[in-house]
């Protein structure tokens, strides 16, 4: 991401937005992990104050570097800032709330019902062209998850307890508001700035998660301090690439490389926590590596299309 990505105007360039895209999803996984050895005993709420308020500090960086840190504020769409940052931090909320009331590997096969939602709501709000082909490599993306996670989808074996339910709700919900966010970025990415949108983002959610301070809020170890602020450095600079990403493609081209975390998970897995991946984790890995590739592929053949006919188009002198 360089200076330009600050910039307020969209650029049509698949696979930047891809590549964004993807290093952010590798950087939420390096924050996810962190908060997973933080431990089970951290509030919601204040996992979500520590991600939100933290990340302001690479963002203020970047505001730095872009020369716009007097202006970091400014802006011509305060409700929509106000929006988009009330909307994350309830999907954030949900979500940490559901991964600690569910198993992992069910917890993020709920999540990613994210990207297949976006690609709808995109179709459907913003009249993005949703063709046939991106339709498909979505299905197959949402796939390949089910064939890693479904072997260990505890409904399958055993009854569904009250708590259990609940965090199945709120991980869907969280999904659902997941996706309503990325499509209100999409909307603020043509008249503001990436940095401005992440800083009224990371200022709205640590302001709401406060609220949650009277309702058990613990005092962390210096260990899981440092996790839980390692957390929210890798959420500022993850949630700055995930937000320019959308300055270069549609949402709906986009959303199938949510996919992707699950690949890095299994890397981790292996590495950090001695979790070896079984052939039907290869396997559904396989097919999400394929999904994304297709798209690659697809939206590399477009654009050059797309040259040829803006080359053919353009008065010849």
């Amino acid at each position: 991401m360089d200076k330009a990505t600050g910039g307020a105007k969209p650029h049509h360039d698949p696979l930047r937005g891809i590549g964004l895209k993807v290093l952010s999803v590798v950087i939420f996984v390096g924050m996810q992990t962190s908060i997973k050895m933080a431990g089970t005993g951290i509030p919601a709420g204040e996992i979500v104050f520590f991600r939100s308020f933290f990340a302001l500090v690479p963002v203020c960086i970047y505001l730095a570097w872009l020369g716009d840190l007097k202006t970091a504020l400014h802006t011509d769409d305060l409700a929509g800032h106000f929006w988009r940052g009330t909307i994350g931090v309830t999907s954030m909320g949900l979500g940490f709330f559901a991964l600690t009331r569910l198993p992992y590997p069910e917890w993020i096969t709920i999540s990613y019902a994210s990207p297949l939602l976006t690609v709808v709501f995109a179709a459907v709000f913003l009249k993005e062209v949703v063709r046939l082909y991106r339709w498909s490599a979505v299905v197959v993306g949402l796939v390949g998850i089910l064939v890693v996670s479904l072997p260990n989808l505890s409904l399958l074996s055993e009854g569904v307890s009250s708590e259990h339910g609940i965090g199945m709700a709120a991980s869907l919900l969280a999904a659902a508001v997941a996706a309503v966010a990325m499509i209100q970025i999409r909307r603020l990415v043509r008249t503001e700035k990436t940095a401005t949108i992440v800083v009224y983002f990371s200022l709205t959610s640590s302001a709401i998660a406060l609220l949650s301070l009277p309702f058990g809020w613990v005092w962390p170890s210096a260990q899981q301090a440092a996790y839980l602020i390692f957390a929210g450095l890798c959420g500022g600079v993850a949630q700055l690439l995930l937000t320019a990403c959308y300055r270069y493609a549609d949402a709906s081209t986009i959303a199938p490389f949510e996919y992707t975390s699950m690949i890095f998970a299994i890397v981790i897995g292996a590495t950090l926590f001695g979790e070896a991946a079984s052939a039907t984790t290869l396997a559904g890995g396989a097919i999400v590596i394929s999904a994304g590739i297709f798209i690659i592929v697809r939206e590399h053949r477009l654009g050059i299309q797309r040259a040829k006919a803006r080359k053919v188009a353009s008065p010849q002198g």
